[in-house]
């Protein structure tokens, strides 16, 4: 999935656009309602991510379950988070296809876990 992909997919699925706050291509996804960060897109240069390869690549941070953060950490294409929380925030690489589906398993994930918390609507007299 490419970055424009991703970004199509987002605004049909959630209604969210991306927003440049640092005025250049790395891009956050926000909820509406709270503001709150549930993924950002990010330029990375390769070996800041432990790579061997030279060159920038594009990378997803999303919010996750520490146990799953952990057991996708070994496998081709997934990073500690890139300037986040490494314990709760994990960076997927985009552009390889094979992670499509699990990048919007992952990004559901992260908007759930971020989104408002619901208030308990029961009254006591």
């Amino acid at each position: 999935m490419t970055r424009q992909e991703l970004f199509t997919w987002i605004c049909q699925q959630y209604g969210t656009e991306p927003e440049y706050p640092w005025h250049d291509r790395n891009a956050v996804l926000r909820h509406k309602d709270n503001n709150k960060w549930y993924g950002v897109v990010l330029e990375v240069s390769a070996d800041k991510l432990g790579l061997p390869e030279a060159g920038i690549m594009d990378v997803l941070n999303v919010k996750s379950d520490p146990s799953l953060i952990g057991s996708l950490r070994g496998q081709d294409g997934y990073f500690p988070a890139y300037h986040m929380n490494k314990e709760k925030w994990i960076s997927i690489q985009l552009g390889k296809p094979e992670l499509d589906d699990v990048i919007k398993d992952l990004l559901s994930l992260s908007h759930e876990l971020t989104a408002p918390k619901k208030r308990n609507s029961t009254f006591f007299y």
